[in-house]
């Protein structure tokens, strides 16, 4: 329930790693038109819509599923919840060189539910259209993870920092821990690096 650019894409890995997927994020919903509208008409009012759009997931971090972060953990009240966090300076230095800048860019054909996904669910849906304002970006991050350490009893949240690897999220989630080093994946020049691949080839499964 950790905003974008908590460590969520390594998160996902390791999820997956350990048992616990198929691990939904937004990565994964680039070119699949179908997904991004049942989830936009999520971000609309209708909740019932997003059974079918995490349907064959186990799990989500990143979003959208952050977004309807109060939903999940009452929809399904025997799932651990794992908040991910990091220094909120640091954070709003990571999305703007990356998620935020992509918004900057040429239109992607393909895209277009994507884009519109995107404005639903982070740009005008948690950051209320000015995340170009750093203070206020900042405070709403700083709520939210308030806001889900006061509503999720403490022996079903994991607070969890990336960095600190296996130990802690093996423990919580009760598997043992892997023999290979913890996934660090989408770091600041992973994303660049995916978002000109993207410029160059296109959308995955877009027209």
């Amino acid at each position: 329930m950790g905003f974008g650019r908590t460590g969520t894409y390594s998160l996902k890995a390791a999820l997956e790693r350990i048992g616990e997927g198929p691990c939904a994020h937004m990565r994964l919903l680039l070119g699949d038109d179908e997904r991004c509208r049942l989830f936009l008409r999520a971000a609309a009012g209708e909740l019932n819509c997003l059974d079918r759009a995490f349907d064959g997931y186990r799990a989500t971090t990143d979003w959208p599923g952050v977004h309807f972060w109060r939903h999940l953990i009452a929809r399904y009240p025997d799932a651990k919840v794992i908040l991910t966090v990091r220094d909120p300076q640091e954070w709003y230095a990571s999305v703007e060189r990356t998620i935020w800048a992509a918004t900057r860019l040429p239109p992607v054909p393909g895209m277009e539910a994507f884009r519109e996904l995107g404005d639903a669910a982070i740009w005008m849906g948690t950051f209320d259209g000015r995340f170009g304002d750093r203070a206020y970006a900042i405070e709403v991050f700083r709520r939210h993870s308030a806001a889900v350490r006061a509503a999720v009893a403490a022996g079903r949240l994991l607070e969890y920092r990336v960095v600190e690897g296996w130990e802690p999220l093996c423990e919580f989630l009760g598997h043992p821990v892997p023999a290979e080093p913890f996934p660090r994946l989408n770091d600041s020049a992973a994303f660049q690096e995916h978002v000109r691949e993207v410029l160059a080839t296109g959308v995955p499964g877009g027209s």
